[in-house]
């Protein structure tokens, strides 16, 4: 596949967050150190403050330090405040065209790592038009956690897999637009948009070697999300032990 053609990247990265305060400040350093490959004017942060009773959008504020904004809102679903995030993200570029506008999504209990951007912008410069990238567990995860994760997430000996997950993942503004953006369900909204894109026909790629640290609670903030999954997988194994 040939390179993209066209002017450098501007990157937008969209956080959903509720109730977030013990983690929003860990996630938004981590952003901007994977940042470092990007030019400073060329990013926006949008932390989406979803329904929060805690001090999340006070932190992300001091943290964000002008490199990105806060959204406070009660949107009530993760795909609604990304929605909502991205929205704000392409009306902070709006001379930009979407053809050169990367969306890069994470969750605010989760660390991207440090070439996080870069592995996304190097597809991209491929003419990939979405990455769905993998989670590994925080490694100070309790130990039954991180047994049962690595038990149960596969990926293929080529390098690739075929999970899907909001906290690792980024869309090209042009392909997320055709396909109608974010779901506003308050389940699987990474799931459908993945599936909307891959049914349109639009390039996508799986790799394994994007990589987000995630938590291993198992109260997240939203039902069926990734905690959920995480918390079924560990009783079906006390279960079956």
């Amino acid at each position: 596949m040939s390179a993209y053609p066209g002017p450098p990247w501007c990157i937008g990265v969209v956080v959903p967050a509720r109730d977030e305060a013990d983690t929003i400040g860990k996630c938004i350093d981590s952003i901007l150190a994977a940042a470092a490959c990007a030019n400073p004017e060329a990013l926006w942060i949008v932390i989406v403050a979803d329904s929060c009773k805690d001090d999340t959008a006070d932190i992300a504020r001091r943290t964000l330090a002008g490199r990105g904004e806060v959204v406070e809102c009660q949107a009530g679903s993760a795909g609604a405040a990304r929605r909502l995030g991205v929205a704000v993200i392409l009306q902070h570029f709006p001379g930009v065209v979407p053809e050169r506008l990367w969306l890069a999504n994470t969750d605010a209990d989760s660390m991207v790592t440090r070439d996080w951007l870069k592995v996304h912008l190097q597809f991209a410069d491929q003419g990939i038009a979405g990455v769905a990238g993998i989670v590994h567990l925080d490694p100070k995860s309790d130990a039954v956690a991180r047994e049962v994760h690595h038990a149960t997430y596969f990926t293929h000996a080529d390098g690739t897999h075929d999970h899907v997950h909001g906290a690792n993942m980024a869309v090209r503004a042009d392909a997320y637009l055709d396909v109608g953006g974010w779901s506003g369900g308050a389940l699987g909204e990474d799931h459908c948009l993945w599936d909307r894109l891959r049914r349109c026909g639009w390039p996508l790629s799986s790799p394994a070697h994007s990589v987000v640290i995630t938590s291993s609670r198992r109260d997240g903030r939203a039902e069926g999300g990734f905690a959920t999954t995480l918390k079924r997988k560990i009783e079906a194994q006390r279960v079956s032990s």
